[in-house]
Parts: C-alpha cells; structure tokens; sequence
C-alpha cells in the first residue's frame, strides 16, 4: 500500500498528523465548554492513526501498532469514565461530585477547570474512541491483506 502512495503524499503526512492529533486534544479537553467533546476529539485523533495507515502502508502500521497496549488503553479508558459516572452513587448515577463538593476542577463558570469531572470524563472517552477506532481500522486492513 505504502508503495502506491508517492512522496508528496507521506510528506503531507507527516506535516499534518501531528496537526490533526493537536487539534483533536484540543477538542477533548474543551468539549465541556465548546461543541465537541470525547468522542469527537477521539474520532479526530482517530484520523491522524487512519491516516498514517493510508499513507505509509500496512507493513509500517504494523511495526508500530501495539495491539496489546491498545486494548489495555481502551480498557483503561472504560474503566475511568464508569469510575467518574460511579463516584457520585451516593446522591444519583453520573452526580458530580467534583464540581459540587470538590476541592479541584470547581472553578468559575466557563473556564477550562470548572466542569468537575466531566473533563476526565471526555478525556476517558476520547481515549476509548481513539483506541477502538485505530484498532478497529487495523484489524480491518490485516483481514483485507489477509484477503487478497
């Protein structure tokens, strides 16, 4: 695959995945405050991985694409965002406790720290999102090449 694509095409590449990845964490850690949010952000980063795959082929996905550290990643990423929906039980499912009796994250109205833990929230969901998207995009490219 990565043969198919030319020079232009992986210079581009390199120059706008970092980008792409930027503004996806951009869209995550501000998505209590601006449209967006975890699963945006994290299709977003997503792109920059679907990316790399399209423009440098299988063969260098497959170098640095770990599946094991992804699906922990993904675990991990579920396991936070029940944690926060869970820390508030006591009062109601999803109650947040840190915006309301919180010592951090319970600041002024509009402000990046003042969500309590939506923001861990959006940030556990942007990093189950990227995982699943990239491992699923990877999986699919190996059935493919499997395939042929």
């Amino acid at each position: 695959m990565s043969d198919d694509m030319g020079v232009i095409v992986r210079t581009m590449a390199r120059a706008t995945i970092p980008l792409i990845g930027i503004f996806g964490a951009y869209v995550v850690s501000h998505g209590h405050l601006t449209p967006g949010g975890g699963f945006q952000g994290g299709a977003t980063i997503a792109g920059a991985g679907i990316l790399f795959l399209l423009a440098f082929g299988l063969s260098e996905m497959k170098r640095r694409y770990d599946k094991h550290l992804y699906s922990a990643l993904e675990g991990i990423g579920g396991l936070v965002f029940l944690g926060a929906a869970m820390l508030g039980i006591g009062t109601a499912f999803f109650y947040n406790t840190l915006w309301h009796d919180g010592p951090v994250f319970n600041g002024e109205p509009g402000t990046l720290l003042s969500a309590g833990y939506l923001p861990i929230m959006n940030l556990a969901v942007g990093l189950k999102v990227f995982t699943g998207l990239v491992s699923a995009m990877a999986a699919i490219a190996l059935y493919r090449r499997w395939k042929s």
